[in-house]
């Protein structure tokens, strides 16, 4: 499978490419990047053929979506698909309040699941991007305000997909459960799940992706090196956006070790993992300058032997039943 290679996002028209890149870390996230190295991270993703985009307004208070419109507000509408989020509002205050994020702005993240809130985000983050629609609005992390999200936000992007204002609908989470909920609460086109099908959790095989494969709904995998762990397993390492305690830092490495074996780099099995299920249509991974997004493609397009995914499963490593690429 090449990294360029499209599918279509459930029954829409809506096409994505099989690796996406996602915009979190160009809007700072842990590290400060710049406009200069974000654009040409950008402009590098492009240039080896991704045409999926994912960004946020959360993401750097708003810098990844005035970032990444910098650059792709210049290329032909059609030849990409760019997602963004609602369900925060960007307000006067600073603080992102979750720490995260390395570059400071004078606005702030405030949840807002309502209609009229949805429709605010939908035509600020159109703004910062400086283009005239998004293919894919995702519902983001709605944890805490499932009811409104699937009360009023969800049938405002309905809205917006029936009008023609956006192609997709779609929902953003870290967690499975949630996301179950909502598959059965309206007639989502996609969903981005992080973290929760990886090498270290696959979580999101007990419901969510047998449920989206019989409703066919596409799943976007992101999160897939656990925020660093499964990039690079050392002691400091990020496991969802945390430091990673001892067990997983050894299960971690325990992979590393059977990926070596078989002269594969650990990137390279988190990268294609998710893929082996049917239901998941792309993965999504950041990058914050051009050469990770070249390994991340490298990465993608790794020759990986059967014989690993059947060593991780004999080691208990892997679950036996888990699908693999």
């Amino acid at each position: 499978m090449k990294a360029t290679d499209q599918v279509t996002l459930g029954r829409t028209d809506v096409a994505v490419t099989r690796l996406g890149l996602g915009l979190a870390p160009i809007g700072g996230l842990f590290t400060a990047v710049g406009d200069e190295v974000a654009h040409a991270t950008v402009e590098a993703a492009w240039d080896l053929g991704l045409r999926y985009f994912d960004t946020a307004p959360l993401y750097g208070c708003g810098l990844s979506e005035r970032r990444a419109g910098a650059v792709l507000a210049g290329k032909p509408r059609g030849a990409f698909t760019i997602s963004t989020k609602v369900g925060r509002l960007l307000v006067p205050g600073g603080g992102d309040g979750q720490g995260f994020w390395a570059e400071s702005t004078d606005l702030a993240p405030r949840f807002d699941f309502s209609a009229a809130g949805v429709r605010r985000s939908h035509e600020e983050s159109l703004a910062r991007l400086g283009l005239d629609r998004v293919d894919i609005a995702h519902i983001h992390d709605p944890d805490d305000h499932l009811a409104e999200a699937a009360a009023e936000a969800y049938p405002e992007l309905a809205r917006l997909r029936e009008a023609g204002e956006i192609g997709a609908v779609g929902a953003g989470m870290n967690q499975a459960p949630a996301l179950v909920e909502l598959a059965h609460a309206g007639d989502f086109d996609c969903f981005m799940l992080a973290g929760r099908y990886t090498l270290l959790d696959q979580s999101g095989l007990d419901e969510l992706l047998p449920l989206c494969q019989q409703k066919g709904i596409s799943v976007l995998a992101a999160g897939v090196y656990n925020s660093g762990l499964l990039a690079d397993p050392r002691p400091g390492a990020h496991y969802d956006y945390r430091p990673a305690d001892a067990g997983l830092l050894r299960r971690a490495t325990a992979i590393r070790s059977v990926c070596e074996r078989h002269g594969v780099p650990l990137r390279a099995a988190a990268i294609q993992f998710p893929l082996g299920h049917p239901a998941v249509a792309s993965v999504v991974i950041g990058a914050q300058d051009p050469e990770q997004i070249a390994d991340n493609v490298a990465m993608f397009e790794w020759d990986v032997p059967d014989a690993l995914w059947a060593d991780l499963k004999a080691e208990g490593l892997l679950p036996g039943e888990v699908p693999t690429p």
